[in-house]
């Protein structure tokens, strides 16, 4: 039995430096591997991400998409510039008549106006000169019995005189409401007939009165006509006053 046990141990010793270089020879395995005779570390962590890559070549374009559906209508933009103006469009044709108006009331149209001539000779100072001879006076505004002119038609008015002087000097003024407006004189010459002359315009009321005077001595009062001399006093109303009715 001793025997037998000293034989194996032996055999084994034979054999054991025979293994170890057979050993020695076979490949090592990876120590990460599950068959590793070694124990494994903890994970580590995962590495930095890596740098983009570049970009693609285009790819080839695809088949036409079908229409899609319409939008929603857009709220209304704001109002543009105005374009010039177009050519002129052919002229249409005339439309029908219209209907009569009515009839309007006539315009009425105020008159006031005379024109009168000396019939005597020297007339008397200091009193209106009556002039007799009638060329007119339609709306009888001139009294020929007094020698005034009395408005009824408030306005503006023009008068004229014309005188023709012999035998004396003249002086001669207009009157208004009894105070005089202007004033003419004219020296009487020797063998000679002369004219004396004046006008104005004068605003009157209704019920005044206007007429021509001598003023002054009795030998200032040349006034003179007889059948180829007039001696001639005129006045007309020009218009009314706007508020007259």
């Amino acid at each position: 039995m001793r025997d037998s046990a000293g034989f194996l141990l032996c055999s084994l010793l034979l054999v054991a430096p025979h293994c170890t270089e057979v050993a020695a020879q076979d490949p090592q395995p990876d120590p990460k591997t599950p068959c590793a005779n070694w124990m494994g570390g903890a994970p580590g962590y995962p590495g930095h991400n890596g740098l983009p890559g570049r970009d693609g070549k285009d790819g080839k374009d695809g088949l036409k998409g079908e229409k899609g559906e319409q939008g929603l209508q857009g709220s209304k933009g704001d109002q543009g510039a105005m374009g010039s103006a177009g050519p002129e469009g052919p002229r249409g044709f005339p439309g029908q008549p219209g209907l009569k108006g009515d009839k309007g009331e006539g315009a009425y149209v105020y008159r006031s106006a005379f024109s009168v001539g000396l019939t005597e000779r020297a007339p008397h100072p200091n009193i209106p000169i009556r002039f007799s001879k009638i060329f007119y006076n339609e709306q009888n505004h001139y009294d020929t019995s007094t020698g005034k002119f009395l408005c009824s038609i408030p306005g503006t008015y023009y008068f004229a005189y014309h005188l023709t002087v012999y035998m004396s000097d003249v002086k001669v003024s207009l009157y208004k409401k009894d105070k005089a407006v202007i004033f003419t004189y004219d020296q009487f010459q020797t063998n000679n007939i002369d004219q004396a002359s004046g006008s104005v315009l004068l605003h009157l009321s209704s019920g005044d009165e206007v007429w021509l005077q001598i003023y002054g001595e009795g030998d200032n009062n040349g006034v003179y006509a007889d059948n180829i001399n007039d001696s001639t006093f005129m006045g007309f109303l020009l218009y009314p006053d706007m508020d007259f009715h």
